[in-house]
Formats: C-alpha cells, sequence, structure tokens
C-alpha cells in the first residue's frame, strides 16, 4: 500500500504499520497470527492543500478489493482486512461518503465490506517492511502479479487516470 501514495506530489511520508488491534507495539509475527486484532495499515502524512483527504481516498479504493471482507489477495485472515481508519469528525463523513459512492457506482456487484473506524494507536512496522516495494523490487511486482492485486486492478480501474 506504501507504492502507490510515496511519490505523489505533496504526500511527505508513508509508513507502514499496525492499528486497530489490542497489543502494544506488536511484530509483524503477532500481528499475521491473529491474536493482536491489529491490521496491517499504512500512516500517511500529507500536506491537504496538495493532495486532498478525499483524493487520499479515491487513490486508496484503486489499490484494494473493497469487497473481500476475508483479507486481500494471497492474504488471507484479519489483519488483512481492508479499513479506513480516520481521525476526525471530518475524515469519517468524507470516508462514508466515498465508499457511499462507490457502493453505488456499479463498479462493483458484490457490497463494500471495507470497515471505517476511529484511529486508534499506530504502531510502526519492523524496519524491513518499510518501503519494502524498493527493497524487494522483484518479490514485489511479482506478488503483485501473482496474487491477482494488479490484474483486479486493471480490469476494475482501466478507465480512471492514476
Amino acid at each position: 500500500m506504501v507504492k502507490p501514495f510515496d511519490e505523489m506530489p505533496g504526500i511527505h511520508k508513508v509508513v507502514s504499520g499496525y492499528t486497530g488491534g489490542w497489543k502494544e507495539h506488536p511484530s509483524y509475527e503477532e500481528v499475521c497470527s491473529e491474536t493482536t486484532g491489529h491490521f496491517e495499515a499504512v500512516q500517511i502524512t500529507y500536506n491537504p492543500d496538495l493532495f486532498p483527504y478525499t483524493e487520499l481516498l479515491s487513490l486508496y479504493w484503486q489499490q484494494i478489493d473493497p469487497t473481500d471482507a476475508g483479507g486481500q489477495f494471497y492474504d488471507r485472515g484479519g489483519s488483512y482486512k481492508t479499513a479506513i481508519f480516520y481521525h476526525n469528525d471530518d475524515q469519517k463523513q468524507l470516508a462514508e461518503e466515498s465508499k457511499k459512492e462507490l457502493s453505488e457506482s456499479g463498479r462493483f456487484s458484490s457490497p463494500i465490506a471495507t470497515q471505517i473506524l476511529a484511529a486508534s494507536p499506530f504502531y510502526e512496522a519492523e524496519e524491513y517492511h518499510q518501503h519494502y516495494y524498493k527493497k524487494n523490487p522483484a518479490h514485489y511486482n511479482r506478488y503483485s502479479i501473482g496474487s491477482g492485486r494488479a490484474g483486479f486492478i486493471e480490469k476494475h480501474w482501466r478507465d480512471v487516470n492514476r
């Protein structure tokens, strides 16, 4: 989820990590064990004058299968479910509106499963997870294609300028 946002104008920082659970400072292994309640997530620091929150939402929807309630592509389980974590009432309202618009757009035949949740403490992932797509480009690209993510995005979003 880092790559699509990483070099956009107005995006200052994208950090991989975990949020939404109860375990403080979880490790990747703990999160993947489904015992912490956390989601794998990214925390994005951005300039809203250059990259508005609504654009963050739009780009986010274009990176996921929002109808999959059991994870994402090859990655299965609660830690891989999709969610938007909001920090204030404005973000919550905009997220709910964007979800409703996507649901009513007819782009997907199944219901939108992505949750909209209040932000909770965010814990940075281990260093080897940060900017994984840059550190391991061959594996990242193979996974994107092999998992079906790249094809899914092309099928559902080819008409959108990215």
